[in-house]
């Protein structure tokens, strides 16, 4: 008897099923019927002959095998979409589909306006932005290329190192109005502070390598770094912030200069990549544009 080989669309209805914990919500999220969807689980079920899901009062939860195969499910998932975006482009020219992936305050208050001159030289491309503090798998293509504060140690990337990105505390000027500037990092104690709701792998670093603020003492705290940016511009407190972004603002004002922490910034790509025009234009102005953000008067620089 011929062997079932389960098709991709079988595996795109589990992984929303898993990501969106019922049928219903996964039919919308994929734009199907949820009869669809269901015939699909039953599908992919007696193809490798193990139940994936059991039900609840919260929804479908995973069974062991379910867990097993959703690696694998993404991995196809994102394959999958690198395969759409490798195709939209013509063979020599620059256009189809760039992926880039980005932290929050990079994402939102940096690259836009590097992506608009970007696009404004070549308006065949189309970009994808992903937007998120977590790390996005350059190898399993989740994206193209990436923008991150944390060193690529994985091998197989095209590299660029920016440099390291300043921080420092700053405060909206209502505050300081209201409450006075701290002349030393002690001061910092009679004073409300912005920060982290919870500690990544970069803060731990960072918290490691320069204890100056006790996490304790955080009087707004968000697991969003556009949160805190935010909270800052709003005067309810002082906290850390990008230099380039604090100084844009006239309304910031650069509290202990003499404190500054190095946010390090990486561009990475996969090296199979390296050729294809729209993936080798889009790093290349990522790297001009992000060392411009850091310095107007930096050059491109060699690679």
């Amino acid at each position: 008897m011929e062997k079932y080989e389960p098709g991709w669309d079988l595996y795109r209805s589990f992984l929303a099923v898993l990501q969106q914990g019922s049928l219903s919500a996964a039919a919308r999220e994929l734009g199907l019927t949820q009869p669809t969807i269901g015939r699909h689980i039953d599908a992919l079920e007696q193809a490798i002959g193990a139940e994936l899901f059991t039900r609840s009062q919260t929804g479908l939860l995973p069974t062991d095998a379910a867990t097993d195969l959703r690696p694998y499910a993404e991995t196809l998932a994102a394959t999958a979409a690198a395969l759409l975006r490798s195709a939209s482009g013509r063979r020599g020219e620059v256009s189809g589909t760039v992926r880039i992936s980005a932290s929050e305050v990079i994402g939102v208050e940096v690259l836009p306006p590097i992506l608009a001159k970007l696009q404004d030289s070549y308006p065949g491309l189309t970009i994808e932005l992903s937007v998120s503090d977590a790390l996005e798998d350059l190898l399993q293509r989740q994206s193209d290329i990436a923008v991150r504060m944390a060193e690529p140690s994985q091998a197989a990337l095209v590299v660029r190192r920016i440099g390291d990105i300043p921080l420092g505390f700053f405060a909206h000027r209502r505050y300081i109005e209201r409450h006075g500037r701290p002349l030393a990092l002690a001061d910092l104690s009679q004073h409300r502070l912005v920060g982290f709701d919870r500690e990544s792998a970069y803060i731990r670093t960072m918290m490691r390598r320069f204890p100056i603020v006790d996490p304790e003492r955080f009087t707004f705290k968000a697991d969003s770094s556009l949160a805190q940016l935010a909270a800052i511009r709003a005067g309810l407190g002082i906290g850390l912030c990008q230099h380039p972004l604090g100084r844009a603002s006239s309304d910031l004002e650069h509290l202990l200069p003499d404190i500054s922490l190095p946010l390090g910034t990486w561009v990475a790509m996969h090296e199979n990549l390296r050729t294809s025009p729209r993936c080798r234009v889009t790093f290349d102005a990522l790297v001009a544009g992000l060392l411009g953000y850091m310095d107007p008067t930096a050059g491109p620089g060699p690679e």
